[in-house]
């Protein structure tokens, strides 16, 4: 079983985005190569930070 059946699915980018930008946490929308739809993560080392969002508990 892939992994990203465990994990929460989007139909788009901006269904992913609006959750993101209401979480405690720093998250960002991806696109997943295996269901072609969008996961969060909280991974940011060298990606761009979304707007609204906070780093180290800045």
């Amino acid at each position: 079983m892939s992994i990203c059946a465990k994990k929460t699915r989007f139909a788009s980018q901006d269904a992913a985005l609006a959750v993101a930008l209401r979480a405690d946490v720093p998250l960002r929308p991806y696109r997943c190569d295996r269901c072609r739809q969008f996961h969060l993560t909280s991974r940011t080392k060298g990606k761009r930070v979304l707007r609204g969002t906070f780093v180290d508990g800045n």
